[in-house]
């Protein structure tokens, strides 16, 4: 912040309130109230909240909170927010907001203009690059809490061939595998994605359907379940009763993709080396080239984080990044494949959270 001469920045989104507060709440699935955090470059952050928010961030080590009786469409905090940042208008200070990719404003777009016309001498910048290297780079105790969900996952994933069978609706094996999910420790399971058909599925983000799984099946189940407000995100494949040998050998080359991923990870190198390396693999069954899209991602307070394994993203690894490998190929009539691992960068490569899926193609006999 010193480096770009900003005052201050004004922080609206929950990950990043959580981030620098600890301010860990469900309530955020409510969009009907705003929330306002000022991170000074000297001194605490100040806490612009609706007064239903107030106990619990009195649990934080903020000590400046001030609320309103939110809602209060009319001023949902604006008078107070406009109050707090006068001074800096006054002295024509710099105040960063997020502006980048994969970021949102969470407060009503008239606000923020009525915010901005009634503070004319303040001079917004892009604060994305600021929070963003902070939040990449995870200290032991978030990499502590990412390997303990990763573990609840495995655990999860271990009970698979008790869940899954010939004949189950996929639907129920969703909401079957939340259950077993819970019981293993996690606190949400609020991504689930996956699919089921022969031979392989035909994408990875569609919700399941009451078809149910039968002989030749590829069954892969998608899960980010999160622990303390950190998140697991890998996936697992699995044949059901039997599998050809076009499935095996796509199966082969993804775990062969992410291996090759693995070895890429080390300090210095970017993400888009890491990408080509599993790129170069994936050739031996896919030709797509670029169109694969991104192979991998971020991974901590939020299930996708920056950066993002593509070949356009430059990103240098650093230690204590923790990133999601997920290499995935076409298997022909319109049928995909798709695997993922979860890492975190050592001091001389990488480290898994997750524990690495089987070599081959694993086939629950029902």
């Amino acid at each position: 912040m010193a480096a770009l001469d900003m005052a201050g920045m004004l922080l609206t989104t929950e990950p990043e309130i959580r981030y620098f507060t600890g301010f860990h709440t469900a309530f955020w699935q409510s969009p009907t109230r705003p929330w306002f955090l000022f991170l000074p470059a000297e001194g605490k952050p100040v806490a612009v909240i609706p007064e239903i928010g107030v106990p619990l961030m009195r649990r934080t080590w903020l000590e400046d909170i001030r609320s309103w009786p939110a809602p209060r469409p009319e001023d949902d905090g604006l008078g107070l927010l406009i109050e707090l940042l006068a001074p800096l208008a006054r002295r024509r200070q710099r105040l960063g907001v997020m502006k980048g990719p994969e970021t949102h404003l969470r407060m009503p777009l008239g606000d923020y203009e009525r915010l901005i016309a009634a503070l004319p001498g303040l001079h917004i910048l892009d604060a994305t690059p600021v929070v963003r290297a902070l939040r990449m780079i995870k200290t032991p105790a978030e990499i502590e809490k990412i390997a303990h969900v990763c573990a609840i996952g495995a655990r999860t994933f271990a009970r698979l061939p008790e869940l899954a069978r010939p004949g189950l609706p996929l639907d129920d094996l969703f909401g079957t595998f939340r259950r077993e999910a819970l019981a293993q420790g996690a606190d949400e399971v609020p991504y689930l994605a996956g699919g089921a058909g022969p031979g392989g599925y035909e994408d990875v983000i569609s919700p399941p359907s009451r078809r149910p799984l039968a002989a030749g099946d590829i069954l892969m189940l998608d899960v980010g379940m999160s622990w303390d407000g950190y998140f697991c995100d890998f996936d697992r494949n699995v044949a059901i009763r039997r599998a050809d040998d076009a499935a095996r050998r796509a199966y082969d080359v993804l775990w062969r993709a992410t291996e090759a991923g693995i070895a890429a990870i080390r300090p210095g190198a970017t993400c888009s080396e890491v990408f080509l390396a599993m790129r170069a693999v994936i050739a031996e069954a896919d030709d797509r080239g670029g169109n694969i899209g991104r192979l991998g991602h971020g991974l901590g307070m939020q299930l996708t984080e920056w950066p993002s394994l593509v070949a356009t993203d430059h990103t240098v690894l650093e230690e204590n990044m923790v990133l999601t490998l997920e290499p995935s190929l076409s298997c022909g009539d319109s049928r995909m494949m798709v695997h993922e691992e979860n890492v975190v960068v050592g001091p001389r490569g990488a480290r898994l959270l997750t524990t690495r899926a089987a070599p081959q193609l694993p086939v629950i006999r029902g």
